[in-house]
């Protein structure tokens, strides 16, 4: 499927007109691939530092984009573990509602069970362990979860064969 977008004179996406996949930015005329597909998911959060730190040390991630929006005078960041185009955004929030949890959580893949069982250690020393490390076996695999700052919840896993599944999937 292609998806094309008309461009205004700024040379910004104008509308949802399907008209190209690409387009030119205002900045040296560069062309530029849009997304298409799952890009992201946004949490507010009350103090986006502790946020950071915690998702950098946690799950990898770095901090990719930062601004101040100017419509909702917050502060918004995008983090990535830089692994696909996918993007967690925190926004700046005096009042975040922690919808992930004790449920619904974030799940990233580890490297190995015993880098699970070291998060989880570090974890535990922190008091933001909501879960101790289980192995469910195949499809699930090692998991735990921890909380983040505002009680968003994280899970940590290793095993879980996501990405051969997808392949899978697609045959």
């Amino acid at each position: 499927m292609v998806v094309k977008h008309a461009l205004d004179k700024q040379g910004f996406v104008s509308n949802n007109e399907p008209e190209s996949l690409f387009f030119k930015t205002r900045n040296f005329g560069l062309i530029m691939k849009i997304d298409v597909g799952f890009t992201h998911i946004a949490l507010s959060a009350s103090n986006l530092d502790q946020s950071i730190d915690f998702y950098q040390r946690y799950a990898h991630m770095s901090v990719i984009h930062e601004r101040t929006d100017k419509e909702i005078e917050k502060r918004v960041v995008w983090l990535s573990d830089k692994s696909r185009p996918f993007v967690l955004v925190l926004v700046q929030s005096s009042n975040p509602v922690p919808i992930l949890g004790p449920f619904a959580h974030l799940g990233v893949g580890c490297k190995s069970k015993s880098e699970v069982d070291d998060l989880c250690d570090q974890a535990r020393r922190e008091g933001i362990l909501s879960r101790e490390a289980t192995d469910s076996g195949y499809p699930v695999g090692y998991w735990a979860f921890i909380n983040d700052p505002d009680g968003h919840v994280l899970e940590i896993s290793y095993g879980q064969e996501i990405g051969l599944t997808v392949e899978r999937s697609e045959t």
